[in-house]
């Protein structure tokens, strides 16, 4: 945990929020920080200091001219020992000082001396929020390199329902926990598989692994702290999005390799319509596209998440990829026309990496039945027939504007020789290597990287400390690329 050693700052401003900010206390303490408070006089209407002293074990602060602090400095010598000031929760005006670098009391002053980072996670009334004063507020804090967590988006305790609640305090210490990692992906575009794929006989049953997603979504989260911007492509799993995360969920093999190409296809076509004059047929294709795909609704994706889209155009008006017309993912696509369209917002960069951790497939049922299948008196199975599933990696290993790719392979025996022949066969530079049934629903791994180079061994941890180890591998491999 990066939180483990660090002091901690914990601002409490006034609103009823100021509640979860004794849950954050505690959650920042598990993770081994020490947690010293600081209270406005408006937060002690709604929590009272002994509620955190009793939580942090150490003096809370709310007056400038604290005796207790020898020099009578009180809004400096807090901040000296401290590794990050943290304001959970922060109110429209405490926001509206941070920005305009006001300091009336004890909190806005220690705010304005500090020597270390500085993050705020608000807490108001959505129509507080959406404010365009607040806004601008907020963009100046980010602007002068303040983190901002949140707000979240829910029932309030004013009665209305909107974006401007406050974080619960798992979320809030995870992104603080986040917030110590070094940002060696800072500027990155990474795209991630994870999961199984199912693969139906008919419409109650079909043909899947044991992979539990597990490794592919601590992959995602350790890329997303490292400072990347993750897309996750998500086979059938019950696991949470990783907080910052893009979720795509797909079912078939099929769907996974469509939503990856349309993927690679959206930010090649952003990048061509960087380059250069965008064209009356590229605008025109991608308006095209917009339309199809902006009226197909919403599908089940993460906050924030979008979906892919097929059909884009690249600079010279050329489609890209044909569009997906499956309905299982004409949810999953409706979204990208707002976001990527021509005349929209389009990713900054291309895709750097592309990582499938996923276990996919091989074979699908060719003749997949309509109905259920039922038992015959005789006891004879059913004759089922199999067509080979499209490789994903190695068709985007072949791209010419492929990304750095990383595989992964599940074996069952000689791991080194049968990942090394899959390295070659796939044509990747890198290729993670597991023995699968061994892994497959387990929290630990032990994992071989083998490249051009050879192999090297990273010995049995826990999923998330091969994840981070992974996501540093990628940043040093991304530099020298």
């Amino acid at each position: 945990m990066n939180l483990k050693g660090k002091r901690i700052v914990l601002g409490v401003t006034g609103g009823v929020a100021a509640f979860k900010a004794a849950y954050l206390a505690r959650e920042l303490q598990r993770a081994g920080a020490t947690v010293q408070a600081v209270m406005t006089e408006a937060a002690t209407h709604f929590v009272g200091t002994a509620t955190f002293q009793a939580l942090t074990g150490l003096p809370v602060y709310t007056d400038q001219w604290d005796t207790r602090i020898d020099n009578g400095m009180a809004h400096i010598e807090l901040t000296r020992v401290a590794d990050a000031v943290l304001i959970a929760p922060a109110s429209a005006d405490f926001i509206a000082k941070l920005a305009h670098g006001l300091c009336d009391d004890l909190l806005t002053t220690l705010c304005l001396a500090r020597n270390c980072p500085l993050a705020v996670v608000p807490a108001m009334n959505r129509e507080m929020w959406a404010n365009p004063a607040t806004q601008r507020n907020v963009a100046m804090l980010r602007d002068d390199g303040v983190a901002i967590f949140g707000p979240d988006s829910g029932d309030q305790a004013c009665g209305e329902t909107g974006e401007g609640r406050m974080l619960e305090a798992e979320q809030i210490a995870e992104a603080m926990d986040a917030f110590f990692v070094p940002k060696t992906l800072a500027g990155r575009r990474v795209l991630i598989t994870a999961g199984p794929t199912f693969e139906p006989i008919d419409p109650v049953r079909g043909i899947t692994n044991l992979s539990s997603g597990r490794m592919g979504f601590a992959i995602a989260r350790a890329c997303r702290r490292a400072g990347a911007d993750v897309t996750l492509i998500a086979g059938p799993v019950s696991l949470p999005t990783p907080d910052g995360v893009v979720r795509i969920d797909v079912t078939t093999a099929e769907q996974m390799h469509r939503a990856v190409m349309t993927e690679l296809d959206i930010a090649r076509a952003a990048a061509r319509m960087r380059e250069g004059p965008v064209t009356a047929a590229t605008r025109a294709a991608n308006e095209a596209a917009a339309a199809d795909y902006g009226a197909s609704g919403a599908g089940a994706r993460s906050a924030g998440a979008r979906g892919a889209v097929g059909g884009f155009a690249d600079g010279d008006g050329d489609p890209t990829s044909a569009g997906d017309d499956d309905p299982a993912l004409a949810g999953e696509q409706a979204a990208a026309a707002v976001d990527y369209g021509a005349s929209a917002a389009s990713p900054k960069r291309g895709i750097d990496a592309f990582i499938s951790v996923a276990a996919v497939a091989d074979w699908r049922v060719a003749n997949r039945s309509e109905q259920k299948l039922k038992k015959t008196d005789d006891g004879g199975a059913p004759a089922l027939e199999f067509v080979q599933n499209p490789d994903i990696l190695a068709e985007v290993a072949r791209r010419p504007d492929a990304p750095y790719c990383v595989g992964f392979a599940a074996e069952s025996e000689d791991l080194a020789a049968n990942a090394t022949a899959k390295r070659e066969r796939k044509g990747v530079p890198l290729l993670v290597a597991n023995i699968g049934h061994e892994t497959f629903g387990r929290d630990e791994n032990e994992l071989l990287l083998i490249d051009a180079h050879g192999s090297r061994r990273l010995p049995r941890a826990s999923k998330d400390a091969l994840a981070a180890a992974l996501a540093t591998e990628l940043a040093q491999r991304l530099r020298a690329r």
